[in-house]
C-alpha cells in the first residue's frame, strides 16, 4: 500500500511525540539532543550564546538535551579552556543559567560528565602541567605506556569528581546526569581489553574491566536523590579505532552491563555509526536493541539519524543529505529502544525537532560541515 507524504508525517509525529520516563523524569518526547562538543565556552564558563544555542532547540521541541562533554573536576580529565567545565563558581554559574532557559523553553536538560584519560596531551589547558592518565597508561593503538598508570588514588579522586559534578548538577537545577564512556576516553579506556592491560582489580575479564565505571555509577547514585536519572553512554566503536569492539557476541555485552545497571544506571545511550545497523549477527537489533533487551534499561539510540552519510566524515569536511525516518519510525513501533539522540541534523538547524513534529520535511536541510564552526 502507498503511504502518502501526509500520512508519513502524521506517523512521524503521533510516534516521536509519545513521552518517555527515565527514573523520576518524564521526557517530553522520543527527541534527544545528542552531545556534541563545541568549544565556544572561554575558561570553561558556558555564556549567553551557549545558553541560547540549547534553548533554541528546547523551544523547538526536542525533549532532552544531553550537553556537551563538560570536564569533571580532576586535573587531567581535559585539554580545552574551550571546552566547557563542570565545577568552578563561575562555571556552574552559567549551567545554572543554561538549565533555567531549557526549563523554561518546556525541555529537559542533563550534563554529559567527562574525563578524556589518555587522549590528553600534557601541556594543554587548563591545566597544563597535569599528566595523561588511563588504566595502563597507553593511547588507542599502542604498546608502550606514555601516561601515568592510574594508582588506586587516582581512581578514588576520579570517582570522587564524576559524584561531586553529579550532585551539584542535581543542586542547580538539571533534570539528570549522562557519564560519558564512550569512544576511547577515560571510562572507556578501562571497559576494553586494548587500553585496559591491568592485573588488579580493575583489569582482566570484562567484568573486571567494568568496575572503574561501575564504582562511578554507584559514587553517582549515592551523592544523587534516588529519583535523579543517570545515564551512560557507551560504544564498542573509539576514535581511531572504528572497528574495536568491547563485545563480540550478547553474552558478552551482558557481562559488562550487568554490573552497570546494578550499579544504579537508569538509561543507556547507546552509541554507534549508522542506528540502522544490526550489531551481532542473526538479529536485526541494533546496540541500543541488544542493551535493552540484556538490561530491561531504557535506551537511547545514535548514529546518523535523519541524514544520508556518516558522522565522522563531517569532521573531514563533508556533508550530508537529508535521510528518511522510516526505518527509525518502525524500530520506535516496535520498542526496540526508547529515545532517539539527534547530532549533526540539529546542528545543521535548530528547527529540525519542529519540521519533524509537524511534518515540514520538506523544509529539512542537508548538513553542511560549515556548521560546525558556528554556534547558531
Amino acid at each position: 500500500m502507498t503511504v502518502t507524504a501526509s500520512e508519513a508525517a502524521s506517523r512521524a509525529a503521533e510516534i516521536l511525540s509519545r513521552p518517555a520516563t527515565i527514573n523520576g523524569l518524564t521526557v517530553p518526547n522520543r527527541i534527544t539532543m545528542a552531545p556534541m562538543t563545541r568549544m565556544f565556552s572561554p575558561d570553561g564558563i558556558p555564556g549567553e550564546n551557549v545558553l541560547s544555542y540549547y534553548a533554541r532547540r528546547a523551544a523547538a521541541g526536542v525533549g532532552l538535551i544531553v550537553t556537551e562533554g563538560t570536564y569533571v573536576g580532576h586535573e587531567s580529565a581535559g585539554q580545552s579552556d574551550r571546552v566547557p567545565r563542570f565545577h568552578g563558581e563561575e562555571q556552574l554559574a552559567g549551567w545554572t543559567r543554561v538549565a533555567e532557559a531549557v526549563h523554561a523553553a518546556g525541555g529537559t536538560i542533563m550534563p554529559q560528565l567527562w574525563h578524556i584519560g589518555m587522549v590528553r596531551n600534557q601541556g594543554e589547558p587548563p591545566f597544563a602541567d597535569a599528566p595523561a592518565v588511563g588504566p595502563s597508561g597507553l593511547r588507542i593503538g599502542a604498546d608502550e605506556p606514555t601516561g601515568k598508570v592510574m594508582t588506586q588514588a587516582d581512581l578514588d579522586a576520579v570517582i570522587g569528581a564524576f559524584a561531586e559534578a553529579a550532585a551539584a548538577a542535581e543542586r542547580i537545577g538539571f533534570d539528570g546526569v549522562e557519564i560519558h564512556g564512550a569512544h576511547g576516553y577515560l571510562v572507556d579506556q578501562f571497559l576494553w581489553a586494548g587500553t585496559n592491560r591491568r592485573t588488579d582489580a580493575y583489569g582482566g575479564d570484562p567484568v573486571a574491566r567494568t568496575r572503574f565505571a561501575a564504582e562511578i555509577v554507584a559514587a553517582v547514585r549515592e551523592k544523587v536523590s534516588p529519583d535523579f536519572p543517570v545515564l551512560f553512554r557507551y560504544s564498542q566503536w573509539k576514535q581511531d579505532a572504528y572497528d574495536a569492539r568491547l563485545a563480540e557476541t550478547p553474552e558478552e555485552l551482558e557481562a559488562i552491563l550487568t554490573p552497570l545497571a546494578a550499579a544504579g544506571v537508569d538509561a543507556f545511550h547507546a552509541s554507534t555509526r549508522r542506528y540502522w545497523e544490526p550489531e551481532f549477527d542473526g538479529s536485526d537489533l541494533n546496540l541500543a536493541g541488544w542493551t535493552k533487551k540484556l538490561t530491561g534499561k531504557p535506551t537511547i539510540t545514535v548514529g546518523s539519524v535523519g541524514l544520508d552519510g556518516d558522522f565522522i566524515k563531517a569532521f573531514q569536511g563533508e556533508g550530508a543529505e537529508v535521510g528518511s525516518l522510516d526505518n527509525l519510525l518502525d524500530r520506535l513501533e516496535r520498542d526496540e529502544f526508547d529515545l532517539v539522540a539527534v547530532g549533526r541534523a540539529l546542528l545543521q538547524d535548530p528547527e529540525w525537532a519542529a519540521k519533524v513534529l509537524s511534518g515540514r520535511f520538506d523544509e529539512l536541510a542537508a548538513y553542511d560541515p560549515a556548521a560546525l564552526k558556528t554556534l547558531s
